[in-house]
């Protein structure tokens, strides 16, 4: 089967990459997940930058997947829907916190509290509901999505099997380590799966169209 690319896909490997980019870049200078960070200004800029880089995983992850639609198989289409779900949900939680928050923090302090605490693992004063529950699920289908679709990339050989390599076990370092890496610490364990990414996207992007 001759191997070809399309310029959509093409460009979902510059959207993978400049999502890894700024999934790198946003982890250092992240503000604590609490209240009091709502009206700063790492929030104000640092929130919004990352909703677009949930929308460009999205792209990103759909383009890469479709590179190798053939190639990495069962595996692949089970990484794919898995990395997929997971960052929709995950562009859900960065719009309220970028545009919702800020609104709320004055009006309803304890929802605001509660629902940082999701992240930071403070328990909530006031009823959540489902969003718990969809937090959790969103980081399972996280590690579950970057394990399996790096399996499959590296297996498949249509992409380059170092970052492929990287994916998978970045994926899983979170819970290799999470009983001595606490909340915020475990924001760098990102790094690995956001150079991973932008290394799948910068060799897709650099294809030629044929």
């Amino acid at each position: 089967m001759q191997k070809t690319v399309t310029t959509p896909v093409r460009l979902a490997g510059l959207a993978a990459l400049l999502a890894g980019i700024i999934f790198v870049a946003i982890q250092p200078g992240h503000p604590p997940d609490v209240p009091e960070s709502v009206h700063t200004t790492a929030w104000s800029i640092i929130q919004p930058v990352k909703f677009v880089m949930s929308i460009l995983f999205l792209l990103g992850v759909t383009g890469l997947y479709a590179r190798q639609v053939h190639e990495s198989g069962w595996l692949g289409f089970a990484g794919y829907l898995s990395l997929f779900t997971s960052w929709a949900l995950q562009s859900v939680f960065v719009f309220i916190g970028a545009f919702l928050l800020p609104v709320l923090v004055e009006l309803a302090p304890g929802f605001v509290a509660s629902y940082l605490g999701i992240v930071s693992g403070v328990e909530a004063t006031v009823e959540l509901g489902a969003l718990p529950g969809l937090y959790g699920a969103a980081g399972g289908l996280y590690l579950l999505g970057g394990l399996l679709f790096g399996i499959a990339s590296f297996r498949a050989g249509v992409l380059p099997k170092v970052p492929s390599a990287l994916l998978a076990l970045g994926s899983v370092l979170p819970l290799a380590t999470a009983s001595f890496v606490a909340h915020p610490y475990d924001r760098f364990l990102a790094l690995p799966v956001g150079l991973a990414l932008a290394w799948l996207g910068y060799a897709l992007f650099r294809e030629k169209v044929t």
